[in-house]
């Protein structure tokens, strides 16, 4: 069998960054508690290794204001401003391991909308990234994720638009996206924050995925990006298989094919990445 892995795949700059953020904690302040606000990525096995190191997960601002000592890590997709006046507040020992690339949207929001512009952000309401850049904002946000929400979008506003996106977005759906706003003719100001690593990791899984028998995707089932690569690959080979690590793939299902390819998100860590890959040529 023929086995193609990803050039891409696998951790980003921003998650490798909070990543050693967090072992680093641990071991500069192995007599403190070290926390981080919500799990430091989206990846299960990840979290669950520094829970074993002590790390515990901090999941609200209730839980927040009951702590008094200790280190807290923001997690790499950011947080909303409140959460920082809030550890301000308690004086606490804060690391800021936001993605250096989600703080730029973070900083363009704050400014925009302090000069009296509407946010518009592209992308998941629910997810934590885009949480984080809504409490960035003095004013006015809407978040759109899809075709009926850009054409709901009111045609009659008065005030100019600041259109931002999720680091992890689909690029081509963020294209269409915005296309359909700026259709309305408003005083649109339009800021592709779309991470390259991101488009480079989508580009590259579609281009693997058109030429494979079967595709392996591998990450955790919240990550935004990873969920994305899913889409983009299933949509050129349609024996695409969506797995966390490696006992959630059915070998017998690449019994019969001979080219396979394997892509990871963003938040994979590279040991189950290179698990996946040694079975699949072993066992082929």
């Amino acid at each position: 069998m023929e086995v193609t892995v990803a050039k891409t795949a696998g951790f980003c700059f921003g998650v490798k960054r909070a990543v050693d953020m967090v072992y680093d904690q641990v071991k500069k302040n192995q007599n403190k508690q070290i926390y981080t606000y919500g799990p430091i990525i989206h990846n299960a096995e990840v979290v669950k290794d520094m829970q074993s190191k002590g790390v515990q997960v901090i999941h609200s601002e209730e839980e927040l204001r009951g702590i008094s000592d200790g280190v807290v890590i923001i997690r790499s997709h950011g947080l909303p401003r409140r959460i920082h006046d809030i550890l301000d507040e308690k004086g606490m020992v804060c690391v800021d391991a936001t993605c250096p690339f989600v703080k730029k949207i973070h900083i363009i929001v704050q400014k925009e909308s302090d000069k009296g512009r509407h946010i518009v952000i592209i992308g998941d309401d629910t997810h934590p990234e885009v949480e984080g850049i809504k409490g960035w904002a003095n004013g006015p946000v809407t978040v759109i994720q899809s075709a009926e929400d850009a054409k709901k979008f009111p045609s009659n506003y008065e005030k100019g638009l600041c259109i931002v996106s999720q680091t992890t977005f689909h690029y081509k759906k963020f294209k269409e996206l915005v296309e359909i706003i700026s259709k309305k003719r408003y005083d649109i100001i339009v800021l592709n924050t779309i991470c390259n690593a991101t488009k480079e990791r989508q580009v590259e899984a579609k281009s693997i995925s058109e030429d494979v028998e079967a595709m392996i995707v591998i990450g955790d089932k919240h990550s935004s990006n990873t969920q994305k690569l899913f889409e983009i690959c299933k949509k050129a080979c349609k024996d695409t298989y969506y797995i966390q690590t490696l006992d959630d793939l059915d070998l017998n299902q690449l019994g019969s094919v001979e080219t396979v390819g394997i892509t990871a998100g963003a938040s994979t860590p590279n040991n189950i990445i290179e698990e996946v890959q040694s079975n699949v040529r072993i066992n082929f």
